[in-house]
């Protein structure tokens, strides 16, 4: 039996755990107490010296305006995130560093270097413009953690499609309403996927989602497992798509309050 005021004495905690010193010294950020502080004192101060570690096509006139009861960041800006995740590197020395690193439940492994990711995103990028999706446009990715579900929520981004990502394994009806709710224009989704062992049939999940979601016209299948021909007619294979896409696509201008993503 638990005595009262045990629990709450349970929750109070004074002591302090430092890192190893090998740890510590290999930190980006030594002086945490202080940062903290200015971004406290001097919040537009400390995000616009943050944000001068970026890309911006066009800086911005003003790091933030607060008219009530709205607010917004960085007015008048200009960048694209895929760029910055990808092709500022791509002049550096990190050209040919590991970028992307995954591996699969079976041992299977795979690197993509900032070069050949970059590659990767621009060709799904102008796969997507190919079937008609561009800026503004809702793209709902319902994929297996695989590279191809980065490269996707990349593309997306690239090209101004806002994404939004739902868990692999969610159930037919969350995954019809976050389509419909979301009005979205293209499903990105993988045959199967593999969590613990078992195996989630991500496909059969999708098929029925879609129905009744009159804003689709797209469905792109990832396939590990599928054989071509047991696509539904008019959906799009995803290594298709990307074979024939080009590895040249010029990054989507956006505004600094631009949607990036639905949550």
């Amino acid at each position: 039996m638990v005595q009262q005021g045990q629990i709450d004495h349970l929750l109070q905690e004074a002591g302090e755990i430092p890192p190893p010193p090998h740890v510590s010294g290999q930190a980006t950020l030594s002086d945490y107490d202080g940062v903290y502080a200015r971004s406290v004192e001097d919040p537009e101060g400390f995000w616009a010296e943050a944000a001068e570690e970026l890309h911006w096509f066009r800086r911005w006139d003003d790091v933030f305006q607060w008219e009530y009861p709205n607010f917004r960041w960085f007015v008048g800006g200009q960048t694209n995130i895929a760029y910055n995740a990808l092709d500022r590197h791509l002049t550096t020395e990190r050209r040919n560093k590991a970028a992307l690193i995954w591996l699969g439940e079976d041992g299977t492994e795979q690197v993509y270097t900032y070069a050949r990711l970059a590659q990767q995103v621009n060709r799904f990028a102008n796969g997507l413009k190919s079937l008609g999706v561009g800026k503004g446009d809702r793209v709902v990715i319902y994929m297996p953690l695989t590279p191809e579900g980065a490269i996707s929520m990349l593309a997306c981004a690239r090209i101004g499609a806002i994404h939004s990502v739902v868990y692999a394994g969610f159930s037919v009806g969350s995954l019809r309403d976050r389509i419909q709710d979301a009005d979205a224009k293209a499903l990105i989704t993988g045959d199967v996927g593999y969590r613990r062992g078992n195996k989630v049939d991500l496909k059969g999940i999708a098929d029925e989602a879609v129905e009744g979601c009159d804003s689709l016209e797209n469905v792109i299948v990832f396939r590990r497992e599928l054989a071509r021909e047991d696509l539904r007619d008019g959906e799009v294979d995803f290594d298709e798509l990307m074979a024939r896409s080009s590895i040249d696509c010029p990054a989507e201008v956006m505004d600094a309050e631009d949607p990036l993503y639905i949550l």
